[in-house]
């Protein structure tokens, strides 16, 4: 080979061989020791997010201390009423229930609401968000504040969440889950091109880097939105060092998707033990597709199905009554 031909094939190797060792150098992996990113608590009191979603935004706030980093929870509701746990979804933390909460607590149940792991007033492991990590999270807390066994809600990513628990933590479930535009089945065609670029590990190293961050916060503080719960999100993203990681492992590994094992579990154990599933689903979702009601019926023949006629994913906040009515009524049999 000539010298000329082998310097120009040098010159082309050189570059690729340099960008894949910063990549493998700077791609997420699991740290010899673990790094747990801060919440919302760390940010000065100047910060937007203190005014639309402050830390005692529900009464009975506290916050347990686990391997994995500090859980925001809070207990709202008579402390001798029926207890259920509210799990919220993907982005939005604990502030999505804020108009069905008060009104369980309101007709005599025990609420238990948190913050995910990377979400608001939760730390951010450095690592993978599984739907192990979740159901773990559940568990422990569950253990830190003494309640044996509860019934389950969850909304979103929440409802896979809950799902995946039931499944593999039956003795903790009181005898009743309900599903509210529930994640855990998803196709990956249903998922838009920006969920699948927000879950590439590219975007992962560059939404969590410093340079991209303060870029965020610019934006943040230039435009804020008249939504405050899309302006909690943009700030979550902007101030957040693990918030946007947290949604990227999520999306690319947690329980968004190939759950149908956990659900007929679910299905499987519930019947066994009288148990009852409830579906809430809005036609006009388009995050997870009304249709994925039957197949969650499918994988659980005897879980009963409210429509609500026009509601979008976001049910909880558009439609809070509705939703409330449905979980009243349902939560309330014996």
């Amino acid at each position: 080979m000539a010298p000329s031909s082998a310097f120009q094939w040098l010159m082309l190797i050189c570059p690729a061989v340099v960008i894949l060792a910063y990549f493998f150098t700077v791609f997420p992996h699991n740290p010899d020791s673990l790094y747990i990113h801060p919440s919302l608590a760390t940010l000065p009191k100047s910060t937007p997010s203190w005014s639309l979603y402050p830390d005692n935004y529900y009464e009975g706030g506290a916050y347990a201390k686990f391997p994995y980093g500090s859980v925001r929870y809070w207990l709202i509701g008579p402390e001798n009423g029926k207890r259920v746990v509210l799990i919220h979804g993907l982005s939005v933390p604990s502030i999505i229930w804020k108009d069905v909460a008060p009104q369980l607590a309101a007709k005599g149940h025990r609420v238990l609401l948190y913050d995910l792991y990377g979400r608001g007033y939760s730390d951010a492991p450095h690592t993978t968000y599984d739907a192990s990590l979740y159901t773990t999270q559940l568990a422990l807390l569950l253990q830190y504040v003494g309640w044996s066994k509860a019934d389950i809600v969850g909304v979103s990513m929440g409802g896979g969440i809950a799902a995946a628990f039931a499944a593999q933590f039956p003795h903790l479930v009181t005898d009743k889950v309900a599903l509210i535009a529930s994640a855990g089945l998803m196709d990956a065609s249903d998922m838009s091109r920006t969920t699948k670029f927000l879950s590439s590990p590219l975007l992962q190293v560059v939404a969590s880097s410093h340079p991209f961050r303060l870029y965020l916060q610019y934006l943040a503080n230039q435009n804020a939105s008249e939504d405050s719960i899309s302006e909690l999100v943009r700030i979550q993203s902007a101030y957040l060092p693990g918030y946007n990681s947290a949604l990227a492992s999520s999306i690319r590994d947690g329980p968004l998707r190939s759950l149908a094992p956990q659900f007929t579990a679910l299905g499987r154990h519930s019947r066994k033990t009288s148990g009852r599933v409830l579906l809430i689903w809005g036609t006009n979702d388009r995050v997870v597709p009304y249709r994925y009601a039957s197949r969650v019926q499918n994988l659980i023949p005897h879980a009963e199905l409210v429509t609500i006629e026009g509601g979008s994913h976001d049910i909880t906040t558009t439609h809070g009554d509705e939703v409330s009515r449905a979980l009243v009524e349902f939560l309330g049999r014996r």
